[in-house]
């Protein structure tokens, strides 16, 4: 079944979850919120500094759990996404990060020392209270979500109080510990056009009760993180495993002007996108990347650089503002563009960044770049992506180079290459795909569900519900005017 709700736009504009009916089954949308335009000026060194901390977090081979930290980063920083959860009874708002790069759902606590009390984003923090929640449950020693975390070395159990928590330790020195809770995650909808409901899932999340370095920061301060990563603990396996969901959730991020674009818990339909396998057994969004073209032409680079094996690998992480290239891999590329666009344009150094003055249009100048997987899946990068636009220079366009050189270690799609693509996180089949996409249009979105489970689909909190009625599937036309994000701009403009 296909229905299409074109009346979304007006409603989006509320800060609140909007639902349209759909031949009886409600979708829910609750707007993501970018913090700052992806076409702001900010130097390079600060956004590879801010992705250095990250990195230096989620890279460890330590099977340490990675707590995002971006929404207490640098405050000229972009691409950093957040939305809105109702937990608890009676139900509070809380503002999230949404991360790909981390598992777990974490809040902070009321009971929090040096948590930020204040947000430089200008919302106003909530605190979690086990004690005013009526259907709140600490998670004993014994139960085996703990047993779980434990082994994948995220939890420790305090046995006089029979309490499961867990202390984190960054590569950067930031930290943050806590303990786990059940309670209430609820999702509002509305059947028909006035009168509204709630659904309502149990969880297992963090509630931290101590922040260290860049967590305790308020520049970019928000109430937790809402992890997407693909352990047992995120909150996308969790209703999973309940048959409330699919096992799969996708995004499109528009990159023009002050952005946008949707993030689904399920999966996004069309006609044009190509699969990779994820590599199996792996804590993030492994890909096998065997090659990379640039103008048609196979770049000289040995396949063996990008596998995934020692801190090594190639990882997808929308949590990751720029993108990162091994060496073996960046210097290849990077004379490749230089060679071809040499004639047409002028390359210049600017504080370490290989940049070029362009007199006319990218696509007049610059080529396509190809990244090719396993299963003959390629990414196809327009100029757009894997370039920043640094003002103008002597009348000419000044754009830079967006990858960065690592002199080992793993190479990382960040959101300059995620982009103005759907991506799908198919962890039922263990794959990844993506195409080009205005993510400023109408997605289609598909939901497979069980005969005897309401099913959601998870926008920040986005759901559908199949109420009673037994299908195998929906698929829904989804206006991407709903889930724009509402976009509040928190910088100065800094220009190399």
């Amino acid at each position: 079944m296909r229905c299409c709700v074109s009346t979304l736009a007006a409603l989006a504009a509320l800060a609140v979850t909007v639902t349209v009916v759909c031949g009886g089954s409600p979708v829910s949308f609750l707007p993501l919120e970018r913090t700052i335009p992806l076409n702001h000026q900010v130097e390079l060194a600060t956004l590879r500094a801010r992705d250095r901390a990250r990195h230096g977090r989620i890279l460890q081979d330590t099977g340490i759990l990675d707590f995002s930290v971006q929404g207490t980063s640098d405050p000229y920083l972009v691409g950093l996404y957040f939305t809105k959860v109702k937990m608890g009874s009676p139900a509070k708002e809380f503002y999230v990060q949404i991360d790909t790069g981390s598992d777990i759902l974490w809040l902070n606590c009321n009971t929090c020392n040096n948590c930020p009390q204040s947000s430089g984003l200008g919302i106003e923090l909530n605190f979690f209270d086990t004690a005013s929640s009526s259907t709140a449950a600490l998670v004993s020693c014994s139960d085996p979500a703990c047993s779980y975390a434990a082994q994948t070395a995220t939890s420790q159990c305090s046995t006089q109080v029979n309490q499961c928590s867990y202390t984190f330790q960054y590569g950067d020195g930031s930290g943050t510990s806590g303990y786990y809770v059940y309670d209430a995650m609820y999702f509002d909808v509305i059947m028909g056009q006035s009168v509204f409901s709630n659904s309502s899932s149990t969880v297992l999340f963090g509630c931290s009760t101590y922040q260290s370095g860049d967590l305790a920061r308020t520049e970019k301060a928000v109430d937790g993180i809402f992890g997407f990563g693909p352990g047992a603990l995120s909150v996308i396996s969790q209703l999973s495993s309940k048959g409330m969901t699919p096992k799969v959730f996708s995004h499109c991020l528009k990159g023009e002007g002050n952005g946008g674009g949707v993030l689904v818990l399920g999966e996004i339909l069309e006609p044009n996108i190509v699969y990779t396998p994820l590599v199996p057994l792996q804590p993030h969004y492994n890909l096998n990347l065997q090659s990379i073209a640039v103008n048609g032409q196979l770049l000289p680079i040995d396949q063996n650089v990008f596998a995934t094996a020692n801190n090594r690998g190639t990882i997808v992480d929308s949590g990751t503002t720029l993108a990162y290239l091994v060496q073996e891999a960046y210097d290849p590329f990077l004379n490749a563009i230089t060679t071809t666009v040499s004639q047409f344009s002028k390359p210049i150094i600017s504080k370490g960044n290989q940049c070029y003055l362009v007199p006319t249009s990218l696509g007049d100048i610059f080529p396509q770049v190809s990244f090719n997987f396993m299963g003959g899946a390629s990414m196809v990068l327009k100029p757009e992506q894997y370039l920043i636009h640094y003002g103008f220079l002597d009348g000419a366009a000044m754009w830079c180079i967006g990858f960065q050189k690592v002199q080992k270690g793993f190479t990382i799609l960040g959101d300059l290459v995620l982009k103005d693509k759907i991506f799908v996180y198919d962890l039922a089949n263990q794959r990844i795909g993506w195409t080009d996409y205005d993510c400023s249009l109408s997605v289609n979105v598909s939901v497979a569900t069980s005969k005897s489970k309401d099913a959601y689909i998870n926008a920040g909190q986005m759901s559908v519900s199949s109420s009673h009625v037994g299908f195998l599937s929906k698929l829904l036309l989804i206006s991407t005017a709903a889930f724009l994000l509402h976009i509040t701009i928190f910088s100065k403009p800094q220009f190399l």
